[in-house]
């Protein structure tokens, strides 16, 4: 048995945190539960940005986005930046990535190239050549589309030919496929849909290198829409049984100016718009018809389960291999998701807690308490120096997150006093900080100058936004004092002072 623990890392992408059967009367996700039974489920757990590439980048380098680079969508992760798993590696890890990286965008330039952009995305023979070295994991197994996207390629498209799919191309929009875009029932077999991929190859790769300390990464594409699942998962739940969130739109009124035009049908964003064309992912109008979107979250539903289904699938074989006693497993996803909350769909530059929040679970036999369910505040941001822990490693000064190990095993005497998220398009664009502690919240908008604060305690669904509220002007000074000593607590600690002078 290797001498240090394995860690098994499962991540969803864009689950909202309630997405869980123990949060949610009625979704099946058996193993996932099974899972917070065996272990500990933290219940405010934070993205450190509700977007993709930031936050996949914070959770394996430990920094936020403003200091590792990788901002926002469509930028990319610079390749000189540690990463947790080159620290692994050095300790004798094999680390591997199965599924979703997003660490590069969807289109490169000569200055900054990108492996995960066209045309490299879809050269299959290089993909055939290619698995790693990258980003600190000496093998990866990737793959770039939501659902039916064109932008599928890599090493999923070749697993779908090398397992008799030669016309795997009409399951995808094009130009890549043949396939118009799809709408909730999507018309891939699912012994060829990338839930299956990714866990026939998480297993394939921890039977491979079992007898040695392995970082294991399942990266999961599913529930982010589009809305599309195979049957019978698309049909699982009845739409009509789907009770919509309260939309929360009492207070519109003192919402910060962007957030009340996602309200305002017609409302143009054009002037947020780049001169290269590239536009702030969910700065639109948000409101849809409640029928179809009740529809569009049974099939949300569908994606849980049928995510769930093979999740199960790993953590089986992790058990018949016999490595379960010696695995940290933890799950969790890297932003959360609006359906109706705020009259919100989908994700955007808003920091209510159903964006931010993440389902986490953390378990490791007989070192994290099976069945406890804790409150203490966690960053994603926290996951490399945690796991670092774990294998009994140093973290080193050039992280900003912290060490939540002791947390994890049940001592929360050095807990978080708050977290902190961001959001930024372009420095002079739209640029948002959020300072959460364990009862309020604090966010500062740059353009126009605006802000929110809430009491989560009094005000759990954030529908009454105090900031410009007399009555808490003391209330907001002391947060903002918070708010400054945190993004001071932030910066990385990448040497000892060594003299005087």
């Amino acid at each position: 048995m290797p001498s240090r623990p394995n860690i098994l890392l499962i991540t969803s992408d864009q689950q909202h945190w309630r997405m869980l059967g123990v949060h949610t009367p009625g979704l099946k996700t058996p193993h996932l539960d099974r899972l917070a039974a065996q272990g500990t489920r933290f219940e405010r757990a934070y993205c450190p940005n509700p977007t993709c590439t930031p936050t996949r980048s914070s959770l394996i380098t430990g920094l936020y986005p403003s200091q590792h680079g990788a901002y926002t969508l469509g930028s990319r992760l610079p390749e000189n930046i540690s990463t947790l798993g080159q620290y692994l590696q050095d300790a004798g890890y094999d680390c591997t990535l199965i599924g979703k990286a997003h660490f590069q965008p969807l289109r490169g330039t000569e200055e900054f190239p990108s492996l995960e952009a066209f045309p490299t995305l879809q050269d299959l023979d290089f993909w055939r050549s290619f698995h790693g070295p990258f980003y600190g994991f000496n093998h990866i197994e990737l793959a770039r589309n939501h659902a039916d996207e064109a932008h599928v390629g890599q090493h999923y498209a070749i697993w779908m030919e090398e397992n008799g799919a030669k016309e795997w191309r009409n399951w995808f929009q094009p130009p890549t496929g043949t396939t118009p875009a799809q709408r909730h029932r999507w018309n891939i077999p699912e012994k060829f849909h990338y839930n299956t991929w990714i866990a026939e190859r998480t297993i394939a790769r921890m039977e491979q290198v079992r007898h040695a300390p392995f970082f294991l990464w399942a990266s999961y594409f599913d529930p982010h829409p589009p809305y599309l699942v195979p049957e019978p998962w698309d049909t699982m739940y009845d739409p009509a049984q789907i009770e919509l969130p309260v939309q929360g739109l009492d207070d519109i009124r003192r919402w910060p100016e962007l957030m009340r035009r996602t309200q305002i049908a017609g409302s143009s964003f054009d002037e947020w718009e780049e001169p290269d064309g590239h536009i702030i992912h969910g700065l639109g109008h948000h409101r849809i018809d409640p029928d179809a979107l009740r529809k569009d979250v049974a099939v949300y539903y569908g994606m849980t389960s049928m995510l769930d289904h093979y999740i199960g699938k790993i953590l089986t074989r992790l058990d018949e291999l016999g490595l379960a006693e010696n695995t940290l497993v933890l799950f969790t996803s890297d932003h959360g998701h609006y359906f109706g909350q705020h009259g919100l769909t989908a994700k955007g530059p808003f920091h209510f807690e159903d964006g931010l929040r993440v389902p986490m679970i953390v378990r490791w036999h007989d070192r994290v308490p099976a069945g406890r369910v804790s409150h203490a505040l966690q960053s994603l941001v926290d996951f490399a120096p945690s796991l670092l822990a774990v294998a009994d490693l140093p973290v080193p000064g050039n992280m900003s997150g912290k060490n939540q190990l002791p947390i994890w095993q049940g001592d929360e005497t050095g807990a978080r006093t708050g977290v902190s998220i961001e959001f930024r398009h372009q420095p002079t664009k739209l640029n948002l900080r959020t300072y959460i502690d364990t009862r309020y919240k604090l966010t500062v908008w740059n353009h126009p100058p605006d802000g929110e604060l809430y009491d989560l305690e009094a005000d759990p669904g954030e529908n009454h936004n105090l900031w410009s509220d007399p009555d808490a002007g003391e209330l907001k000074t002391k947060l903002l004092q918070k708010a400054l000593l945190m993004e001071m607590e932030k910066e990385p600690y990448r040497m000892p002072r060594l003299a005087v002078a």
